[in-house]
């Protein structure tokens, strides 16, 4: 009998090739790890305490393959959950990319959200013990699970707007535990950049608006605005009212629409620029620091950058770029960009 039929031919070659890339070859991709979150017990906002980190590891290494390992923080509002699902393609293949160019990268993204958004990852007792929630956590769960890098050189900490500037607090905090920063967009230099926003977002918080936001979870009613959520949430972060006081904090305004210097001035106790200023050394002496601010930058953030790359740049290896574009645009070439540079390879050009 003779079997060879070319159109049957054609379908069954067709089905098994895409059974091959739906089952038997999986599309590079993040996964889930729990972290307990310990050190979110007893947070003040009641916000969860056991959350996820998504983890991306290269296919196709070889065994023995020595990963840098690159902590990432997501903006305000950011997670490790879109990550987990289609958010986490792209970065998934470019960290894939990278790898088969010769530079190994295991990506784990934290979760470190509230009830405003984000946490600015500090500790603050207005919100919880962030910075220990990932410093003191979320690292030793994860490479307790895939190992430890075989040195700090190889552990790095990146993030993207207030992840950015959670990225530069985090390794000013722990300086022996991170390589290398890779700040993307970072919040600093608030004078420049947060204080004419203030204005815009802080001014018309009503007292009775204040304390409705402010309530306990099952009383407190949200602001329609998100503009006033982050400045809830950075708040919470620069100026909470102390231990007495939990999940309270100070407003930059006061019943009268006055802004509050003193307020103010707690905030830039926080601000990357500040405290370089006040010592240019911040950053450990084996650090490398990448920073950049786009063009166009809807929040000024590249001045924020420039200006405090100006501060450390005598003093840490560093470096400050401008690529094209807005706030968010190009972020996974940004971030790969970075990885290279702090790495030491030749970083890729941004069209």
């Amino acid at each position: 009998m003779h079997l060879y039929r070319p159109g049957c031919f054609r379908l069954v070659a067709a089905f098994l090739f895409f059974l091959g890339l739906g089952v038997g070859i999986s599309a590079p991709h993040f996964e889930s790890v729990p972290v307990p979150g310990v050190t979110l017990r007893g947070n003040p906002l009641g916000d969860p305490v056991e959350r996820r980190v998504a983890v991306f590891t290269p296919e196709n290494t070889a065994l023995g393959t020595a990963f840098i390992t690159v902590y990432y923080l997501p903006g305000f509002g950011g997670s490790s959950e879109p990550f987990l699902g289609s958010g986490g393609e792209s970065f998934a293949r470019a960290l894939q990319r990278l790898s088969e160019e010769g530079l190994p990268v295991r990506m784990v993204v934290v979760d470190c959200r509230n009830r405003w958004g984000g946490s600015q990852y500090l500790n603050s007792p207005a919100q919880g013990n962030y910075a220990d929630y990932v410093l003191d956590e979320v690292i030793p769960t994860v490479e307790k699970a895939y190992g430890a890098p075989g040195s700090a050189r190889e552990r790095l900490v990146a993030g993207h707007s207030s992840g950015g500037f959670g990225a530069l607090r985090l390794a000013m905090m722990r300086p022996a535990l991170f390589g290398g920063v890779v700040a993307l967009s970072p919040d600093t230099d608030f004078e420049v950049t947060h204080r004419e926003l203030l204005a815009q977002w802080a001014m018309h918080v009503s007292q009775r608006q204040l304390e409705a936001y402010k309530a306990p979870r099952d009383r407190c009613v949200m602001p329609s605005s998100g503009a006033v959520e982050l400045a809830l949430g950075l708040s919470a972060a620069y100026a909470p009212k102390g231990a007495n006081a939990p999940g309270d904090f100070e407003w930059i305004y006061d019943e009268k629409g006055k802004w509050r210097a003193e307020v103010w001035n707690r905030w830039l106790d926080q601000d990357p620029v500040v405290l370089a200023r006040r010592n240019p050394k911040v950053f450990g002496a084996e650090q490398k620091v990448y920073l950049d601010g786009p063009e166009y930058d809807d929040f000024g953030a590249q001045k924020g950058a420039k200006a405090l790359w100006g501060v450390i740049s005598p003093h840490t290896k560093s470096v400050y770029f401008q690529p094209r574009g807005g706030h968010s645009d190009y972020l996974t070439l940004r971030f790969a960009r970075g990885i290279e540079w702090v790495s030491g390879r030749e970083p890729r050009r941004i069209p």
